[in-house]
Protein backbone atom coordinates (compact mmCIF):
# COMPACT_ATOMS: atom_id res chain seq x y z
CA UNK A 1 0.00 0.00 0.00
CA UNK A 2 1.35 3.44 -0.83
CA UNK A 3 1.62 6.05 1.86
CA UNK A 4 -1.35 8.37 2.35
CA UNK A 5 0.38 11.37 0.73
CA UNK A 6 1.81 9.40 -2.25
CA UNK A 7 0.05 9.59 -5.58
CA UNK A 8 -1.03 6.19 -6.86
CA UNK A 9 -0.33 5.27 -10.51
CA UNK A 10 -3.62 5.22 -12.38
CA UNK A 11 -4.02 2.43 -14.95
CA UNK A 12 -5.66 3.47 -18.22
CA UNK A 13 -7.39 0.65 -20.10
CA UNK A 14 -7.49 2.55 -23.38
CA UNK A 15 -5.06 5.28 -24.46
CA UNK A 16 -5.39 7.62 -27.39
CA UNK A 17 -2.03 8.41 -29.00
CA UNK A 18 -1.72 9.92 -32.48
CA UNK A 19 -5.44 9.53 -33.18
CA UNK A 20 -5.26 5.77 -32.46
CA UNK A 21 -6.90 3.88 -29.60
CA UNK A 22 -4.42 1.53 -27.92
CA UNK A 23 -5.17 -1.25 -25.45
CA UNK A 24 -3.58 -0.39 -22.09
CA UNK A 25 -2.65 -4.02 -21.35
CA UNK A 26 -0.03 -4.11 -24.15
CA UNK A 27 3.58 -3.34 -23.39
CA UNK A 28 4.82 0.01 -24.70
CA UNK A 29 6.57 -1.22 -27.84
CA UNK A 30 3.66 -3.38 -29.03
CA UNK A 31 1.20 -0.64 -28.15
CA UNK A 32 3.06 2.01 -30.16
CA UNK A 33 3.38 -0.37 -33.10
CA UNK A 34 -0.44 -0.38 -33.35
CA UNK A 35 -0.20 3.18 -34.74
CA UNK A 36 -0.21 3.12 -38.54
CA UNK A 37 3.26 4.04 -39.76
CA UNK A 38 5.11 2.98 -36.60
CA UNK A 39 6.60 -0.48 -36.55
CA UNK A 40 8.37 -2.44 -33.88
CA UNK A 41 11.83 -0.97 -34.55
CA UNK A 42 10.56 2.63 -34.67
CA UNK A 43 8.63 2.10 -31.42
CA UNK A 44 11.77 0.68 -29.81
CA UNK A 45 13.78 3.71 -30.97
CA UNK A 46 11.17 6.08 -29.49
CA UNK A 47 11.13 4.27 -26.13
CA UNK A 48 14.94 4.21 -25.93
CA UNK A 49 15.17 7.91 -26.81
CA UNK A 50 12.69 8.84 -24.07
CA UNK A 51 14.37 6.43 -21.60
CA UNK A 52 11.14 4.62 -20.73
CA UNK A 53 11.19 0.99 -19.55
CA UNK A 54 10.22 -1.08 -22.65
CA UNK A 55 8.67 -3.83 -20.50
CA UNK A 56 6.22 -1.42 -18.86
CA UNK A 57 2.53 -1.69 -19.78
CA UNK A 58 1.33 1.25 -21.82
CA UNK A 59 -1.63 1.74 -19.47
CA UNK A 60 0.73 2.73 -16.63
CA UNK A 61 2.26 5.67 -18.53
CA UNK A 62 1.82 9.05 -16.90
CA UNK A 63 0.20 11.93 -18.78
CA UNK A 64 3.61 13.59 -19.07
CA UNK A 65 5.15 10.51 -20.69
CA UNK A 66 2.21 10.26 -23.12
CA UNK A 67 2.72 13.90 -24.08
CA UNK A 68 6.45 13.26 -24.66
CA UNK A 69 5.63 10.27 -26.89
CA UNK A 70 3.12 12.33 -28.91
CA UNK A 71 5.68 15.13 -29.37
CA UNK A 72 8.29 12.68 -30.66
CA UNK A 73 5.80 10.89 -32.93
CA UNK A 74 4.63 14.18 -34.45
CA UNK A 75 8.16 14.77 -35.80
CA UNK A 76 10.38 11.67 -35.78
CA UNK A 77 13.23 13.52 -37.47
CA UNK A 78 14.03 14.94 -33.99
CA UNK A 79 15.36 11.50 -33.04
CA UNK A 80 18.12 11.70 -35.69
CA UNK A 81 17.34 8.16 -36.85
CA UNK A 82 19.19 6.80 -39.88
CA UNK A 83 17.41 7.67 -43.12
CA UNK A 84 16.55 4.03 -43.87
CA UNK A 85 14.18 3.98 -40.87
CA UNK A 86 11.89 6.66 -42.31
CA UNK A 87 8.89 5.56 -44.34
CA UNK A 88 9.05 8.52 -46.75
CA UNK A 89 12.61 8.99 -47.96
CA UNK A 90 13.30 11.72 -50.51
CA UNK A 91 9.74 12.97 -50.64
CA UNK A 92 8.51 13.57 -54.19
CA UNK A 93 7.58 17.22 -53.57
CA UNK A 94 10.17 18.41 -51.03
CA UNK A 95 13.07 15.97 -51.44
CA UNK A 96 13.36 15.62 -47.65
CA UNK A 97 13.29 12.50 -45.51
CA UNK A 98 10.01 12.26 -43.58
CA UNK A 99 8.18 9.78 -41.41
CA UNK A 100 4.41 9.88 -41.82
CA UNK A 101 1.83 8.31 -39.54
CA UNK A 102 -1.90 7.65 -39.55
CA UNK A 103 -4.14 9.37 -42.07
CA UNK A 104 -1.23 11.35 -43.57
CA UNK A 105 0.46 8.11 -44.61
CA UNK A 106 -2.71 6.80 -46.27
CA UNK A 107 -3.33 10.12 -48.05
CA UNK A 108 0.21 10.39 -49.44
CA UNK A 109 0.26 6.74 -50.60
CA UNK A 110 -3.05 7.23 -52.42
CA UNK A 111 -1.76 10.44 -54.00
CA UNK A 112 1.39 8.64 -55.22
CA UNK A 113 -0.70 5.91 -56.87
CA UNK A 114 -2.94 8.50 -58.53
CA UNK A 115 0.12 10.36 -59.86
CA UNK A 116 1.52 7.15 -61.35
CA UNK A 117 -1.83 6.36 -62.96
CA UNK A 118 -2.05 9.86 -64.39
CA UNK A 119 1.35 9.68 -66.13
CA UNK A 120 0.63 6.11 -67.31
CA UNK A 121 3.74 4.59 -65.79
CA UNK A 122 3.99 0.81 -65.74
CA UNK A 123 3.15 0.74 -62.05
CA UNK A 124 0.21 3.07 -62.63
CA UNK A 125 -1.19 0.83 -65.36
CA UNK A 126 -0.86 -2.23 -63.12
CA UNK A 127 -2.66 -0.34 -60.33
CA UNK A 128 -5.47 0.64 -62.73
CA UNK A 129 -5.95 -2.95 -63.84
CA UNK A 130 -5.89 -4.25 -60.26
CA UNK A 131 -2.88 -6.46 -60.95
CA UNK A 132 0.21 -7.07 -58.85
CA UNK A 133 2.66 -4.18 -59.08
CA UNK A 134 5.96 -5.35 -57.61
CA UNK A 135 6.94 -8.16 -59.97
CA UNK A 136 5.13 -11.03 -58.29
CA UNK A 137 4.01 -14.06 -60.25
CA UNK A 138 0.39 -13.96 -61.37
CA UNK A 139 -0.06 -17.37 -62.99
CA UNK A 140 -1.69 -18.96 -59.94
CA UNK A 141 -2.12 -16.16 -57.40
CA UNK A 142 -3.95 -12.87 -57.27
CA UNK A 143 -7.05 -14.18 -58.98
CA UNK A 144 -10.17 -12.13 -58.42
CA UNK A 145 -13.84 -12.78 -58.90
CA UNK A 146 -16.09 -15.73 -58.37
CA UNK A 147 -14.57 -19.20 -58.41
CA UNK A 148 -15.89 -21.65 -60.95
CA UNK A 149 -16.00 -25.22 -59.77
CA UNK A 150 -16.45 -28.50 -61.59
CA UNK A 151 -20.06 -29.56 -62.08
CA UNK A 152 -20.58 -33.22 -61.24
CA UNK A 153 -23.53 -35.41 -62.15
CA UNK A 154 -25.54 -36.83 -59.28
CA UNK A 155 -24.96 -40.51 -58.74
CA UNK A 156 -27.77 -42.51 -57.21
CA UNK A 157 -26.54 -44.95 -54.59
CA UNK A 158 -29.75 -46.70 -53.57
CA UNK A 159 -31.32 -49.45 -55.70
CA UNK A 160 -31.96 -47.28 -58.78
CA UNK A 161 -30.25 -47.66 -62.12
CA UNK A 162 -26.94 -45.85 -62.52
CA UNK A 163 -25.77 -44.13 -65.66
CA UNK A 164 -23.07 -45.91 -67.53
Amino acid sequence: MPAKGAKEEQFKYVLRIAETDINGNLNIILGLSKIKGIGYQTALAIVRHLKIDPNKRIGYLSNEEIKQIEDVISDLTKLKLPSWMYNRRKDYETGLDKHLIGADLIFVARRDVEREQKVNSWRGVRHKLGLKVRGQKTHTTGRLGMTIGVKKEKVETSGGSQKQ
